[in-house]
């Protein structure tokens, strides 16, 4: 058993504060290659990424978000979008977002999902970063390094775990 990824899934937290350090392209390629490697229905990949690093873009799309205003103090924000004619396409994008972040997580790196899809501000969003049609926002993922590291409560397993039925 590899207890290293079991740690990587156990103390991923969301981070909305960043350290003034630059994420490198080679380090955000690599975690973009972990990415492609998610599960997704009928093997249909139907997402693509947007990695946007500009301060004023960063800036812009932070202002449209309601929740994502820190965006714009992440040295990287990747855009997730998946194109609409997928039928699984909220399954799939949430399988590639969670790579990411997990991703972030195992290279040291700190990250947040902030919603996208069928947010008031997707269109917004996608038409900002000439997203081709039929491609939706799916998530932005702001990522950079953290000042320091998270703790969380998580309900004890006991609470969340049911044998065979809810009343087991």
């Amino acid at each position: 058993m590899n207890e290293q990824y079991l740690e990587i899934l156990k103390s991923r937290r969301s981070y909305r504060q960043f350290a003034d350090k630059d994420v490198f392209p080679q380090t955000i390629e690599t975690l973009l290659d972990c990415a492609r490697h998610a599960p997704s229905a009928h093997n249909i990949q139907p997402w693509a990424f947007v990695v946007v690093r500009g301060e004023h873009l960063k800036k812009e799309i932070a202002g449209l978000t309601d929740y994502g205003r820190f965006i714009q103090r992440a040295p990287v924000c990747i855009a997730v979008f998946c194109n609409d004619d997928s039928e699984f396409y909220v399954e799939d994008g949430s399988a590639v977002t969670t790579y990411i972040l997990l991703a972030t997580e195992a290279l040291g790196l700190g990250s947040c999902w902030v919603a996208g899809d069928k947010k008031y501000y997707a269109d917004r969003v996608a038409k900002l970063l000439n997203a081709p049609a039929g491609y939706r926002l799916f998530s932005l993922i702001p990522i950079g390094y953290t000042t320091r590291k998270l703790s969380a409560y998580k309900k004890p397993l006991d609470k969340l775990v049911h044998y065979e039925n809810f009343s087991e």
